[in-house]
């Protein structure tokens, strides 16, 4: 378990930590808190999913940390920037920083730059990955800046930081003008909702997004006031009324694995959202295995032009078997 590195340190007396509130930015769900203090613990998260769970345990979440903290851990997401960025906020935060990651997202990495900036005052390294410790290290160059890109804003660690992913300028080449009510699950920054509203025959757009941060993103990017913004699990996500028209470009990992079933999750969500004339369109890589999960939920389901490695998917009429 990856917190039995912190478990560890506590128990053998490598670590001591300091008496007084304890912030811990970003634990995904299942992460091993036992070694510290409930009541002294702050969690920081920008993901629904994440939050929701941390909520039901009982614990104090938010996303924005204030008052006076004695520690900080920062539990390691992949995107580089966006390691970077909590680190900035966490040493801003608190005189003793703890880092907690896996090899294969790249602690090693953060690891030696940290050690060209500041002395790390301890550590140690178990289960595929280490856990270190800094006191009174500032990295201000290191906070998050927002990023400009073709005209759209971005922020470190959302997806596709950089500029649409191929898969969705995929569907949008083949997005027809859409009419009445949409959703688009999983929004990211915007992009997608941006284009649709081009259409005047567009209602209302709801986007739903479990990153706190891209949803920020959106906010900015997409000012029409046919919008509707919603920090929740796409998949749990329910509309005030059926929809005409869910899109989505849904995610297939989680963390580094892999996981179709978060894709089936979006296309049984939509098919339960859907008007009965109402209609989904979405995305995905060619070697993702959704066809069972579209049949179950639609009578009508073609494939329509997409590129060599996307596919794009038309499905109409959802079957009334809610989800």
């Amino acid at each position: 378990m990856i917190a039995s590195r912190l478990s560890h340190a506590l128990t053998t007396g490598a670590l001591t930590l300091p008496v007084g509130r304890i912030a811990v930015f970003g634990p995904p769900p299942g992460y091993d808190l036992t070694a510290l203090p409930r009541e002294a613990l702050t969690l920081v998260s920008h993901d629904a999913v994440a939050t929701r769970h941390w909520q039901a345990a009982g614990y104090e979440h938010t996303r924005t940390p204030s008052g006076v903290f004695a520690a900080a851990l920062v539990v390691l997401p992949r995107a580089r920037d966006a390691q970077k960025a909590l680190l900035a906020e966490a040493a801003a935060l608190a005189p003793l920083v703890l880092v907690d990651g896996q090899k294969h997202d790249g602690i090693e990495t953060i690891l030696k730059a940290v050690k060209a900036r500041a002395p790390v005052a301890g550590g140690l390294s178990k289960a595929h990955g280490k856990l270190f410790w800094v006191e009174g290290a500032s990295f201000p160059d290191w906070a998050a800046q927002a990023r400009d890109v073709d005209g759209f804003v971005t922020r470190p660690g959302v997806f596709s930081a950089d500029g649409p992913d191929k898969g969705s300028r995929a569907l949008l080449d083949v997005l027809p003008p859409l009419k009445g009510t949409v959703a688009d699950l999983g929004a990211g920054w915007g992009f997608l909702a941006h284009h649709i509203l081009k259409n005047p025959a567009v209602t209302r757009v709801h986007l739903v997004e479990t990153d706190a941060i891209a949803l920020d993103c959106a906010r900015e990017n997409v000012t029409d006031p046919r919008v509707e913004f919603h920090w929740a699990d796409a998949t749990r996500w329910r509309p005030p009324a059926l929809l005409d028209t869910v899109v989505s470009n849904p995610p297939f990992h989680r963390d580094r694995a892999g996981d179709p079933g978060l894709g089936r999750a979006f296309i049984a969500a939509a098919a339960g959202m859907l008007a009965p004339s109402g209609s989904l369109w979405m995305v995905a890589n060619r070697h993702l295995p959704y066809e069972a999960e579209l049949a179950a939920g639609f009578s009508d389901v073609a494939e329509v032009d997409g590129t060599p490695g996307f596919k794009v998917i038309h499905a109409r009429k959802p079957r009334r078997v809610r989800r």
